[in-house]
């Protein structure tokens, strides 16, 4: 795939600084593509808290998907619980599929190179580095409250190219 220009929303606060000892930030997380590939957007929203959207111009659903996940993690420190629809993002740690990525020399279980390491390896770096994250799924497209305010600010970004930050109301 050709390199892409990524949008990034403006910076902002570190929201996920919090005391030691208190419990996981809970974000959710989502992608999206108009297209696969084709436009894509990327989103992460604290539970009435901070948010944050990206895009990328040529990309996949699968990308947005781990994009939004790992920039949900470079923005936060300290516990998290990452929330996501996407079973490739929740199983990759979940399940520990890095670790057969790794024992394999990036390849998956068919002896193929793994899809997307360009962005898997930084993530699951920054994943294992920090200790202090965790990954669970919920149903997308099943009105969830946090699920859809960030699919319909990955959708937003994918169209208009343009991502964005801000706090809840």
């Amino acid at each position: 795939m050709p390199p892409t220009r990524r949008t990034r929303p403006a910076p902002s606060p570190r929201s996920g600084d919090r005391p030691a000892g208190t419990h996981p930030v809970q974000v959710f997380t989502d992608g999206a593509c108009l297209g696969n590939p084709g436009p894509g957007g990327w989103a992460w929203a604290e539970v009435d808290g901070a948010f944050a959207s990206g895009a990328e111009p040529r990309t996949t659903n699968q990308r947005m998907e781990i994009t939004a996940a790992f920039e949900a993690v470079k923005a936060h420190s300290g516990p998290l619980e990452v929330v996501s629809d996407s079973t490739y993002v929740v199983n990759c740690f979940r399940d520990r599929w890095w670790a057969g990525w790794h024992r394999r020399g990036w390849r998956n279980a068919a002896g193929k190179p793994v899809a997307n390491r360009d962005l898997w390896e930084p993530f699951v770096e920054l994943v294992l580095a920090r200790g202090d994250v965790v990954f669970r799924w919920v149903k997308g497209h099943a009105n969830h409250r946090m699920n859809d305010f960030v699919d319909e600010l990955a959708v937003e970004a994918a169209r208009t190219q343009r991502g964005r930050s801000g706090r809840m109301r």
